[in-house]
């Protein structure tokens, strides 16, 4: 195995990481850096948790010119994937003048142009707010030679394509671009094709393997999955190493779990569509510092959440597709680590169950023998589940329901979950806007505001809008320290 010393990354660099507990490349960095650094175009595509965020910003901060001006674009997805490429350049730079900043929705403009004004080297952005920069010329691309694409395949699908043309037609033609993407589509061939000059392809594949999470199911009727979160939580939640998400299928799901948890004494926070950018950075930053050991959380979390420590990933609802469910799981088993999932799985979750069993060559464990818990579900494989989580207060459309539903919707009156050109509401369990492309609206992933797809003033975050107060006055200012009281309840020693 090759150092970063051999691979040709600098000196001041390689302080850095080996304060950060890094003394050895992963695969994909070994496979990537030196090409970048020679470069090359480059198209890699991995899992999440490699660690190809350090596979393509190493080789950038090597070949970075300190000087005030701007030289690394950095595309993401979301806000909170955004926040952490910056914060993981920010770590590397501790002995070097390299500066690095984040503009995405939902932060003030004024700001953003405040800090762009004073000269940074490296730019990380979601698009639609780098277009708002370009067009008020408070950035200039003209001398970029860096262009890093990440997650491009997740960019594609909330509608970003065109936007992402738009900001490469402000870049000189001999720019270096890297891709990166879990999936490799048709449209992202073409893309690049059409942008990318001979670019080598590096596949690192199955790099979450199943000897680093251990997976499991619990077949679980709805009304008694609670009472099993709690089984589950109490045994692992004194630990002082347990660190543990719980996901949950809707924003009103997860305040409910937060408030039901904390009545059952365990030490729990949550992360939605309904908090602002502030609220969400505050609670991962406590989450992370171990000021609660239980993070509750919509798929908000799911992707560009990097927390090195998370030991448990419980699936409280088993989501939609199985690309979201790997997303989740990748949370824990970070860099190498050892981490533990658990999925609850009702009648309505059958169909997804099968095709995540497929992809994982059956290496799910069924815990319900185990534990003593009997299920009966007829008719269990049917056809995907229908409007599972529609919303009480939706103005439009549910998921799937109303105006506007899972599929394609080019016109619709209501959200739909990819396209929705002039979506007036609907969405996923929302009263305004949808989980994909929304020109026009503050489209929500479950939210009144902010969208978890295109939103050109949000840029893929997942919502921000006034939503339900009642939980908020509950739960407001609750904080507790680590560990939990104890309970005379039963719970099961299994998990």
């Amino acid at each position: 195995m090759s150092t970063f010393e051999e691979l040709g990354i600098e000196k001041f660099i390689v302080k850095a990481l080996k304060e950060n507990g890094i003394e050895q490349p992963f695969p994909i960095q070994e496979s990537i850096i030196p090409l970048i650094l020679k470069g090359e175009d480059v198209i890699g595509r991995s899992n999440t948790g490699t660690g190809k965020t350090a596979a393509f910003v190493l080789p950038l901060l090597s070949k970075i010119d300190p000087k005030n001006y701007l030289q690394g674009l950095i595309l993401a997805p979301t806000r909170e994937l955004a926040v952490q490429i910056t914060d993981t350049i920010n770590q590397f730079v501790k002995y070097c003048p390299i500066k690095a900043t984040a503009i995405y929705g939902g932060q003030n403009f004024q700001i953003q142009k405040k800090i762009l004004s004073r000269g940074v080297n490296i730019v990380v952005a979601t698009p639609g707010r780098l277009l708002d920069h370009i067009s008020h010329g408070t950035i200039s691309l003209n001398k970029i030679n860096f262009v890093v694409l990440d997650e491009a395949d997740r960019m594609l699908d909330m509608g970003f394509i065109e936007d992402i043309k738009d900001i490469l037609s402000y870049i000189k033609s001999d720019k270096q671009i890297c891709l990166f993407s879990a999936t490799m589509p048709e449209s992202i061939i073409q893309l690049a094709k059409e942008y990318m000059k001979d670019p080598k392809q590096i596949n690192i594949e199955k790099t979450i393997s199943q000897t680093n999470i251990n997976q499991s199911y619990l077949l679980l009727y709805d009304k008694d999955k609670f009472k099993q979160l709690v089984n589950t939580l109490k045994p692992i939640s004194t630990n002082k190493d347990t660190h543990v998400i719980v996901f949950a299928a809707t924003k009103q799901r997860c305040r409910e779990l937060t408030f039901k948890l904390k009545d059952e004494n365990f030490y729990v926070e949550s992360i939605h569509g309904d908090l602002n950018q502030r609220q969400r950075e505050n609670t991962l930053s406590r989450f992370r510092n171990k000021k609660f050991n239980i993070l509750v959380a919509t798929d908000v979390a799911s992707r560009g959440l990097d927390i090195t420590t998370v030991s448990h990933i419980i699936n409280y609802d088993l989501p939609d597709d199985v690309e979201t469910y790997f997303h989740r799981i990748g949370r824990t088993a970070r860099a190498g680590a050892q981490g533990t999932s658990l999925s609850f799985v009702s009648q309505n979750d059958m169909y997804t169950l099968r095709k995540i069993q497929n992809i994982t060559q059956n290496s799910l464990k069924n815990l319900n023998t185990e534990l003593g818990i009997e299920v009966d579900f007829k008719n269990a494989i049917g056809a995907p589940r229908n409007n599972r989580y529609r919303s009480r207060n939706s103005g439009g459309g549910g998921y799937g329901s109303g105006g506007g539903g899972y599929g394609r919707n080019r016109y619709s009156g209501g959200g739909d979950y990819y396209r929705s050109r002039n979506s007036g509401g609907g969405g996923y369990g929302s009263g305004g806007g949808g989980y994909g492309r929304d020109r026009d609206r503050d489209g929500g992933y479950g939210s009144g505001g902010g969208g978890y797809g295109r939103d050109r003033d949000r840029d893929g975050g997942y919502g921000s809008g006034d939503g339900d107060s009642r939980y908020h006055s509950r739960l407001k200012g609750i904080t507790k320290p680590l560990g939990r009281r104890s309970n005379t309840k039963e719970y099961s020693e299994n998990f």
